[in-house]
């Protein structure tokens, strides 16, 4: 094991006596010092790999590690006695300090400081803290940095609900060609559930070229009303469920069927209310068609499907499929949906005219599968490759 011996002074005492056979005394001789080896020693250590303390001759009792702001790392002592071993690796720029202690009271102590990480990964998470969702939304992470390892990185990250929800992590390439995973409950949330995420990576190495990560994260939120929207494109309507109860009803106009300017369809989730914005037909790949302020405007996908108000093409609400890919409805009917919707609440289009359904990671795409072709991505299952 690489690593100093380090000694501490010794706790034991001498006999009283003077060893001499005159006196029929039998010398004791002192119990030897403690001493351990750590695997990392020096000021500017690698980190990125768990601690490792060695005890010479004995047996461990107690191992106490700590960073220079008090934070504690756990660890388990060896079934032999041998070795410690913590369960988390060494973060990357800090201070440590190892204290042990043996079966016979002894103590020995040392101390290291890894080195600053060459390359540092950080993670974007979709949910801010104490925030308020649909039933659709998945937890999403996308990653700075490419991650390699990827079962390590899953390895760290925790998903606690109020109601012990079923879920999985899955990996795939976000729409900005970062790699991401996100955790999907195998069905719907439902209402009222409580969700925190534990996301442990400190000192967890993202693999070749996307470097360690140097701390934690973690949010909470909270899953809302029960709304569904489902838009047909056969009918041109979008109705609203609520509780599973079919609430209302709004004429709309979808994509006009047969090329770029059709609709995607499948399993969608209101990533975003944007309110008014410039929407510019340039930045989508369809040249000049439109360039105007819109109002109300709902995200369904990264690529710029809305759902949105259009009293442009009022004539077509409820009769034809007519617009440039995104839900048009009139300015009333957009409001009113807009004040009611939550960030997370699923949209499913349905019926005949679509351009299919949009890539995985053109938005919040995993409700498109089903829950073995999900439970496949994660790098724990066997399906997900690292790299």
């Amino acid at each position: 094991m690489a690593g100093t011996a380090l000694l501490a002074a010794a706790l034991t005492a001498c006999s009283g006596g003077d060893g001499g056979s005159a006196t029929g005394k039998t010398e004791m001789k002192p119990k030897p010092d403690m001493a351990i080896s750590v695997n990392l020693t020096g000021d500017q250590v690698k980190a990125g790999e768990p601690v490792k303390v060695t005890i010479a001759d004995g047996k461990l009792a107690l191992v106490k590690v700590t960073d220079g702001k008090g934070g504690e790392l756990a660890g388990q002592i060896s079934a032999d006695g041998k070795t410690w071993t913590s369960e988390r690796n060494a973060s990357p720029g800090t201070d440590y300090k190892v204290e042990a202690q043996n079966t016979e009271s002894q103590s020995a102590a040392a101390q290291f400081k890894t080195g600053a990480a060459d390359k540092v990964n950080k993670v974007s998470i979709n949910l801010p803290k104490g925030s308020t969702v649909g039933v659709a939304m998945p937890v999403s992470l996308v990653f700075d940095n490419p991650v390699t390892n990827k079962a390590e990185v899953e390895k760290q990250l925790k998903v606690s609900t109020s109601n012990n929800t079923e879920g999985s992590w899955g990996w795939f390439k976000d729409y900005s060609g970062k790699d991401r995973v996100d955790w999907r409950p195998k069905e719907y949330w439902k209402s009222g559930t409580d969700v925190k995420v534990d996301m442990n990576l400190n000192g967890v190495d993202s693999g070749k070229g996307g470097g360690l990560f140097a701390r934690d994260y973690t949010t909470e939120f909270k899953i809302g009303k029960d709304r569904r929207m489902e838009v047909s494109l056969d009918t041109k309507k979008l109705k609203v469920f609520e509780d599973g109860q079919d609430v209302r009803t709004i004429a709309v106009s979808a994509g006009t069927p047969g090329g770029k300017k059709a609709s995607w369809s499948g399993k969608m989730v209101l990533m975003s209310k944007e309110g008014t914005i410039r929407m510019d037909s340039q930045t989508v790949g369809l040249g000049d068609a439109y360039d105007k302020m819109v109002d109300y405007s709902m995200r369904l996908t990264w690529s710029g499907m809305y759902v949105h108000a259009a009293p442009w093409n009022s004539a077509n609400f409820g009769r034809a499929n007519a617009s440039s890919g995104c839900v048009g409805m009139s300015d009333s009917d957009a409001a009113s949906l807009y004040s009611e919707v939550q960030v997370g609440d699923p949209f499913e289009v349905v019926g005949d005219g679509s351009k299919g359904t949009a890539d995985l990671g053109n938005g919040y795409g995993e409700w498109n599968l089903s829950w073995d072709q999900w439970k496949a991505k994660s790098a724990l299952s066997g399906g997900a490759q690292n790299g």
